[in-house]
């Protein structure tokens, strides 16, 4: 990759790992499942500026539904139930296993020796992690997120499915299917006084953490991603998102004080193995290893 393309694909995972901590703030003062529909309702201007791919409604609800409502609606409610933001960004990452996963029942894809062992490394790295958690921990925070990232590789499977159409054209366009059934969400399990509240005294902080999940973490880093992805090999973007849940934790202990315990660092890395396993390009880093 060129200098300045390797530089663009830092920035977005550095701005994605932030997002954690950025979720973070804005739930303070924000119920989850409402904050998660702001977030995609200030995305909705740009169907004016973006052009719709040339794909089924159903396909683009089926990405909106899954990769964004389900994904962020399930996310934003395991941190509001006080899963810690640097342990989100890593549990998050369990969508890669899931993708293989899902991928060979829906797609009939047949895994690579070494993606079925990343996926094995990966839930004993998840397993130490949900035996091992802190008090503070949350089971229930542990869950929703384990079922944000099925979501999101659900998303994936989606989004496969589509073809040659614009990353960003999906992702805008299938946010119009996300704000109402999310605020419908809302309006059922957090209740019409909380969002009145929460509306009417609405925080600068929640305003700024809006803008930046939705203005960087998803459209302009979407729209960094795809150009990537257009014009390199995905074997050569997409290891650049194991940065993300270092950063996050990182970012997580730097500004908010958060300590992982032992089990939680030793299960972190080992999940993070098994990602790496399952999607770092094996046989193309062995075929440039220099011979003597």
């Amino acid at each position: 990759m060129a200098p300045r393309h390797i530089l663009l694909a830092l920035a977005v995972v550095a701005i994605w790992g932030l997002n954690f901590v950025v979720i973070h703030v804005g739930l303070a003062s924000v119920p989850p499942i409402l904050f998660a529909t702001i977030r995609f309702t200030v995305i909705l201007p740009m169907l004016l500026v973006v052009k719709r791919p040339a794909v089924p409604w159903s396909q683009l609800a089926a990405v909106g539904l899954l990769m964004s409502a389900g994904q962020f609606g399930l996310l934003y409610t395991a941190m509001g139930v006080g899963l810690p933001a640097g342990l989100a960004s890593l549990v998050l990452q369990a969508q890669v296993l899931f993708t293989v996963g899902l991928a060979m029942v829906a797609l009939r894809e047949r895994p690579r020796t070494l993606q079925l062992v990343g996926v094995g490394v990966g839930v004993l790295g998840l397993s130490i992690v949900a035996i091992g958690r802190q008090a503070a921990t949350p089971l229930l925070g542990l869950l929703l997120a384990l079922a944000a990232a099925f979501s999101w590789a659900a998303g994936n499977i989606a989004a496969r499915r589509i073809k040659g159409a614009s990353g960003l054209g999906v992702t805008v366009w299938g946010s119009l299917f996300v704000p109402l059934p999310l605020f419908v969400l809302s309006l059922l399990l957090e209740g019409p006084a909380a969002i009145g509240t929460a509306v009417t005294h609405f925080p600068l902080s929640a305003g700024l953490s809006t803008l930046y999940t939705a203005a960087l973490s998803t459209l302009f880093c979407y729209a960094v991603w795809n150009m990537l992805l257009a014009r390199y090999p995905a074997a050569e973007v997409a290891p650049f998102t194991l940065l993300v849940p270092v950063i996050g934790i990182v970012a997580a202990g730097v500004l908010l004080g958060e300590r992982p315990n032992a089990a939680e660092a030793i299960g972190g890395v080992v999940l993070l193995a098994g990602v790496g396993i399952a999607v770092l390009p094996w046989r193309r880093l062995l075929a440039r290893r220099p011979t003597s």
